[in-house]
């Protein structure tokens, strides 16, 4: 029965004049319930997923777990010791040394002094920051400060890790090495609780999982039943925003100086039966229609999709210039066709490219433009990654 309110200021207070004045006017703030009467239970060596859009609950929750914020009401009881990997910063000196910071951190999360001399080394190479270990925290880029405070975090040998978007930042290797630390914690049957927006990470590695919505449980249960509910929520969502406003991609005619020798004006996605859709089924036909204005006569016109995962992972991408397609040097419109769609359960963006007789010869360049979700069938329910790939066993 775990619940959090926050106090937020109306005005923004900038000084001691300012924070004595507010205690006598009425109405300066405003209440946010970010967690409100939340209970579950997490059983030692399992694998439990929170998902939820921003705002939800999620980052309050790990930090009440972690105990860096109190409950107001409600009770937390942890029997083992907590590992935290939360948002960049915490427990952290960006004045300091990245040396000095793994000894600072390890100490926050338990460590003795003797206890970090041993896995010092393992902790910078697992870091991969040996060059930069003895420089300031506050030149590291965002990446590198990750792969410290995660390399720190599963040195600890804590009986309970915290994640929060780990894999967020960081590069594809990064991320690589954190999905085999996963694999080892639960060989030796830790307990780890993460935080993400990655479903595909929440199936692959959670038993059980937990949906939160507003600050409150909207689902809690199987790891693969709780990722439905969360990709079903945000169909509907999106389906509501399309029915109030043309999603669209446009750039404002009225400047002639502004405008481009070519751009794209729209990009939809459309089914088989060439209506507006934004989720699909595995193996369903999917229509990416990309209409375009041309502003300046031009002799070669082509255009290109790239299709990406929601974690920025490039999957496909095509061209007309490739497929030998010709399209037409006037304003007009132009549909690919996937036959058969072959991806698995999931969130992707297409980025939309308009060029010239190379792609060097950039008229326009939309990222981003359409994102789109796909709901398996139950047969391909059963499969993990990003696509199906026909297969069989002989």
């Amino acid at each position: 029965n775990v619940s959090k309110t926050f106090r937020i200021p109306h005005e923004k207070i900038t000084s001691v004049k300012g924070a004595v004045t507010s205690l006598f006017k009425s109405g300066g703030y405003e209440e946010f319930k970010a967690l409100d009467d939340v209970s579950f239970e997490v059983k030692k060596g399992e694998f439990f997923g929170i998902i939820g859009r921003n705002g939800s609950g999620k980052s309050t929750l790990l930090k009440i777990l972690a105990g860096i914020y109190q409950a107001d009401s409600g009770k937390v009881a942890i029997d083992g010791m907590i590992s935290p990997f939360l948002e960049l910063g915490i427990g952290f000196n960006p004045e300091l040394s990245g040396r000095d910071n793994v000894y600072l951190n390890a100490t926050v999360l338990g460590m003795t002094k003797k206890q970090i001399d041993a896995k010092f080394d393992d902790i910078v190479k697992f870091s991969e920051l040996e060059r930069f270990i003895d420089q300031k925290l506050k030149n590291y880029s965002s990446g590198m400060q990750v792969r410290l405070a995660f390399s720190v975090s599963i040195h600890a040998n804590r009986d309970i890790l915290l994640m929060d978007e780990v894999l967020a930042v960081g590069d594809t290797n990064f991320q690589s090495k954190c999905l085999e630390e996963f694999n080892k914690y639960r060989e030796m049957g830790r307990t780890v609780i993460i935080v993400t927006h990655d479903i595909s990470v929440v199936e692959r590695y959670c038993s059980r999982a937990m949906l939160l919505r507003n600050g409150k449980i909207v689902k809690l249960g199987k790891a693969n039943e709780v990722a439905n509910e969360y990709i079903q929520g945000n169909i509907t969502d999106e389906e509501r925003r399309l029915s109030r406003v043309e999603n669209k991609i446009c750039i404002s005619n009225n400047d002639e100086k502004s405008k481009k020798i070519a751009e794209i004006a729209v990009v939809k996605l459309l089914d088989k039966n060439r209506e507006r859709k934004n989720t699909f089924k595995n193996d369903e036909v999917i229509n990416i229609e990309i209409g375009y204005i041309i502003n300046k006569k031009v002799d070669t016109l082509n255009l290109g999709i790239g299709i990406h995962s929601a974690t920025g992972i490039f999957i496909f991408g095509c061209n007309t210039q490739i497929d030998r397609f010709k399209v037409s040097n006037e304003s007009n419109s132009v549909i690919l066709k996937l036959n058969k769609c072959m991806l698995l359960k999931g969130e992707y963006f297409i980025n939309a490219t308009l060029y010239g007789n190379v792609v060097e010869n950039l008229y326009d360049y939309k990222p981003k433009c359409k994102h789109f979700q796909i709901f398996p069938t139950v047969e391909k329910n059963k499969y993990s990654g990003i696509i199906f790939i026909e297969h069989g066993w002989e």
